[in-house]
């Protein structure tokens, strides 16, 4: 079942497909459409995950890193809400 992933770029509204195949989540895979480096974040957001237990850390630090690369809303689209991509 393929699975669609809407964000917000610098304001912009935009759908891309996603597949668990290609990505971790669905942070990497708007970054890659996107065509930002999160190398630097993915490093920081491990050694998080290894010196705390607590998920919301690691969740709140995920979104203000996404929102300073100009990332918002991030979300997956629900079957109603499925666009056809061309």
């Amino acid at each position: 079942m393929a699975r669609q992933v809407s964000y917000k770029f610098k304001k912009q509204t935009k759908v891309i497909n996603f597949s668990f195949d290609k990505f971790h989540d669905i942070h990497e895979a708007v970054a890659a459409a996107e065509g930002v480096d999160i190398s630097s974040f993915l490093a920081m957001e491990k050694q998080l995950a290894m010196s705390t237990r607590d998920k919301a850390t690691l969740k709140e630090y995920r979104q203000n890193e996404f929102l300073r690369l100009g990332f918002s809303e991030i979300r997956f689209l629900k079957d109603e809400e499925k666009q056809d991509k061309q």
